[in-house]
């Protein structure tokens, strides 16, 4: 039986404020979980399963991780899902110092991208094209967030994710290239991509602010062939990296 003081401590990770005190996020559904012990086992504080999720799994568990066995409706009750999945993990937030990062490849600047859903797929579209950093802005929408937890799936902790004041980091960068992805540029089907460099992403309904693109050595853009105004930021972002790893 799972504590009352347990189970209000569980669903307090899912507010920034909590998430950030503690240093802990929920990781929920059996692929993401098993993924999670495959690739980082180290950063599982602790691990909430049906019987079900056991039987099969636990076997795989390296020694160290503390496991709780759960009827469904305690899984329920610490659940952020409508339907509960077998399995949820208290999993420890990754929180990389900005002076930790080197350029290497293609490095994702995020400014101000506000919905978790959009934020889950870039870094999932970040993880399939190889690129290994993301910068955001303090304002773009936390990652740890149960929404991009979800919608990031398994990629969540492959890409290092840093938080940090975009005019700084880029006023002190080495001269490297900085491409912005605006509605009037190069064309990144003509557009000659050098690495290491930055791409720069901006907020879904009103681009990059005039401080962030003023950072640009080039502005490209996905021409356009129909008559939408505009493309979502997380298709945006992996039309622009599949271009630019071609």
């Amino acid at each position: 039986m799972i504590a009352k003081a347990e189970v209000k401590y569980i669903q307090s990770l899912a507010h920034k404020k909590f998430r950030e005190e503690e240093g802990l996020f929920v990781v929920e559904g059996v692929k993401m979980v098993k993924e999670l012990i495959a690739e980082q086992p180290a950063a599982i504080k602790k691990i909430y399963a049906l019987d079900s999720w056991s039987v099969q799994f636990s076997s795989d568990l390296p020694p160290g991780i503390d496991l709780q066995l759960l009827e469904g409706f305690e899984l329920s009750k610490i659940s952020s899902l409508q339907s509960p999945n077998e399995v949820l993990a208290l999993v420890q937030m990754p929180q990389p110092p900005i002076s930790d990062f080197v350029p290497k490849g293609i490095t994702l600047v995020l400014d101000q991208v506000q919905d978790p859903g959009n934020l889950g797929t870039i870094i999932r579209s970040c993880d399939w094209f190889g690129v290994e950093n993301i910068i955001c802005s303090t304002d773009t929408v936390d990652a740890y967030n149960p929404k991009v937890v979800q919608s990031a799936k398994g990629s969540l902790l492959r890409p290092t994710i840093y938080y940090t004041s975009l005019e700084t980091f880029l006023s002190t960068l080495p001269a490297i290239p900085v491409y912005a992805a605006v509605l009037e540029g190069e064309s990144i089907g003509q557009a000659v991509f050098e690495t290491p460099c930055l791409l720069l992403i901006g907020n879904e309904s009103q681009g990059l602010s005039s401080a962030i693109r003023a950072f640009a050595t080039k502005n490209i853009t996905i021409p356009r062939k129909g008559k939408a105004e505009s493309l979502n930021a997380a298709v945006a972002t992996a039309v622009i990296l599949s271009a630019m790893t071609n």
